[in-house]
């Protein structure tokens, strides 16, 4: 339910939260890694911030509702031992946080930008805000090796509950291999198997895998940022059979496929946008995924437009096409639950956003008026929120649902959808 006094407001690029971590709630959020525990959710996230010297450990979050966060502190003192050895790396990178049994165990990045030559280790803990005592390596690469870049860590559960990492990030590509739940290392070490790459005209821009098994459509989802974290990362999903791949997109494209058009490959869900009504953001990206009983929820971290140095954390609901694909909300997660729909309440003035595959740095939303009389925009019904919209010679099928219009400070709806050639469009009532 969406109770307006629970939503927090947005206040950007406010130095006074700078000395006080307490205050930090959605400020500094870079790389996430969400999981549910009891009542709470937590956040974990790089050792990154704006305006000062990076502290070492790893940060971490919680809320009760996604929307309200508060600052725990952080999993580790420092960086590692034999992660500061091997990398030089003054701070951690893109934890994961998952539970084996009754222990939990915190993956981390430990690497320097733009080289090579990295660390993924594992520290756990009897209790999810730690502290956490290090474990040390679970697998690392050497600098210009060909091959893996050790750095993105995610643990993914296959429909046994048997768990994977995949992890890597730009120059080898993206890998799969499977865990050993009883140390939280790799079960036969080494790089495993290959599930995405691409090509070295775009710096081979690919990271930040994060794979989630949908029983319903019985596939394995492979989403992954693309492009630059500091101006146009952008989120793109494909899907598998098999946890280890083939991940194929919408148009049955390989993510392993460097021959086609860089951004031909992976179905894009979200990049950088803009409603009319403010200044939009840029470069949300390097998503996890939570699965919360029946719902679904994209946690990435965001760039404002005004001022990419810093960085957000956006939670926003996932809904599924008929056809087994992921839709992300364009508006961020307010407490709004399932309900159906009154069509007539969704007659009326929109901003459609069309998320252009080769336009990473910022969509922008044109205004469209939907009408009840089959007349140029217009719905048709095909029950249980999903609906087509026709927009004169284009037919957008997907689902509307309510939300909080976070631009306006108020109710509205929100629409989901993609068309016949696999282009998402996103759209949002104003009136």
């Amino acid at each position: 339910m969406i109770i307006p006094e629970k939503i927090p407001k947005d206040k950007l690029f406010d130095e006074t939260v700078l000395d006080n971590e307490s205050l930090w709630t959605t400020n500094f959020v870079h790389d996430p890694a969400i999981i549910k525990d009891g009542n709470w959710y937590y956040v974990f996230s790089t050792d990154a911030q704006f305006g000062q010297t990076d502290k070492a450990g790893i940060q971490i979050r919680k809320s009760q509702d996604l929307m309200n966060w508060q600052w725990v502190g952080r999993a580790l003192d420092d960086v590692p031992k034999d992660a500061e050895e091997w990398t030089g790396a003054k701070g951690l990178w893109a934890p994961e946080i998952v539970k084996y049994g009754n222990t939990y165990y915190m993956y981390y990045a430990a690497s320097q930008f733009g080289k090579t030559q990295s660390f993924i280790g594992v520290a756990t803990s009897d209790t999810i805000e730690g502290p956490y005592t290090d474990l040390g390596e679970v697998f690392k690469s050497r600098q210009d090796e060909e091959g893996p870049n050790a750095i993105d860590a995610n643990i993914c559960f296959d429909k046994d509950e048997e768990p994977w990492m995949v992890y890597g990030s730009f120059f080898g590509g993206l890998y799969v291999n499977k865990i050993n739940q009883e140390t939280g290392k790799l079960l036969k070490y080494g790089r495993g198997k290959l599930i995405a790459k691409r090509h070295e005209s775009v710096e081979r821009a690919i990271e930040g895998p994060y794979i989630v098994y949908n029983p319903e459509f019985d596939y394995y989802y492979l989403f992954v940022s693309y492009d630059s974290l500091f101006s146009d990362y952008n989120i793109r999903v494909a899907r598998s059979k098999s946890i280890e791949g083939p991940y194929l997109d919408f148009h049955d494209n390989d993510m392993t496929n460097t021959t086609l058009p860089p951004n031909d490959v992976g179905l894009k869900l979200l990049g950088g946008y803009k409603f009319n009504a403010g200044d939009g953001w840029v470069a949300p990206g390097h998503n996890s995924v939570l699965k919360d009983n029946d719902d679904y929820y994209v946690c990435h971290h965001v760039r404002a437009e005004k001022n990419k140095r810093w960085h957000y954390l956006h939670i926003r609901k996932i809904i599924w096409t008929k056809d087994g694909w992921p839709l992300i909300s364009p508006e961020r997660f307010a407490g709004e639950q399932d309900v159906t729909v009154n069509m007539a309440d969704s007659i009326g003035e929109w901003e459609l956003i069309r998320v252009d595959k080769n336009e990473n740095e910022q969509n922008h939303a044109l205004k469209l008026k939907i009408q009840d009389d089959n007349h140029e925009n217009y719905w048709i019904d095909l029950s249980d929120n999903y609906v087509t919209l026709v927009m004169k010679n284009k037919e957008v099928t997907g689902v509307i649902s309510e939300c909080w219009d976070w631009e306006k400070e108020q109710k509205s709806y929100v629409f989901m959808g993609k068309d016949l050639y696999g282009t998402v469009y996103l759209a949002k009532k104003i009136g």
